[in-house]
């Protein structure tokens, strides 16, 4: 068996264990293989491993990904950030976008998606470590943005997502997710059945769930470590 079926099998077997551990339903957590920089040959060996869904970050080396894996039936989530003039790409390539911040990028994605395809599936990007650094919208600024997005045609507005500060403060990882679980509830008590929290990477997966995580975007422990690379 190659070794990234191997460490997807131990992967799952980690979420598995972790939806046990805070006394979730077993397969309540999705499992998103975040193949960023690694060739398509490793997206076809983790798919014969039973992966199906598929996070990048980069929009034209994921429409190329997509473009050679077309005989696949998988389904591919944009994760990284998301310039204006980069939206119709991926309006027309990615099944989910995860990393809107802000209305005038949603505009063009639900201008530019084709009315062949279904509805784009959208989740909000949170600032929740509140670093100047980070993409996101500040969480005052979410219930606007929110109820902006989900009247636009074309996309289906599903959950929010963060990017927590990157630290081994276990406390302050648990307070940021908190602050994302928190702000679902709150949009969802205002009736917009949101179901979607995509939380936690491959250092943080198991402190993510037990916070309730819907989502993890795991690339390290499945394709190994990545070099750096620009923003294509």
């Amino acid at each position: 068996m190659g070794t990234i079926k191997t460490a997807l099998q131990a992967v799952n077997s980690h979420i598995r264990a972790a939806e046990a551990s805070c006394q979730r339903p077993a397969g309540s957590v999705r499992l998103l293989a975040v193949s960023k920089t690694f060739p398509a040959e490793s997206v076809r060996e983790a798919f014969e491993g039973g992966q199906t869904a598929f996070g990048e970050n980069y929009v034209q080396e994921g429409v190329a990904k997509i473009q050679a894996l077309a005989d696949l039936p998988l389904e591919w989530h944009f994760i990284g950030p998301l310039q204006s003039n980069k939206t119709r790409p991926v309006a027309e390539h990615f099944h989910w976008v995860h990393s809107i911040d802000r209305l005038r990028v949603a505009e063009r994605l639900s201008a530019q998606r084709p009315a062949t395809l279904p509805p784009l599936q959208i989740c909000l990007q949170v600032n929740v470590s509140g670093e100047a650094s980070k993409s996101g919208c500040a969480p005052a600024d979410l219930p606007a943005l929110a109820a902006a997005v989900r009247t636009l045609p074309h996309l289906q507005l599903r959950g929010l997502m963060c990017i927590p500060e990157a630290t081994d403060d276990e406390a302050a990882l648990r307070l940021q997710f908190q602050t994302l679980r928190r702000a679902l509830m709150e949009l969802n008590q205002g009736g917009l059945g949101l179901d979607t929290l995509s939380m936690g990477m491959s250092n943080d997966m198991a402190l993510a769930i037990s916070e309730g995580a819907t989502l993890v975007r795991i690339g390290t422990a499945i394709f190994g470590r990545r070099a750096p690379m620009g923003n294509t």
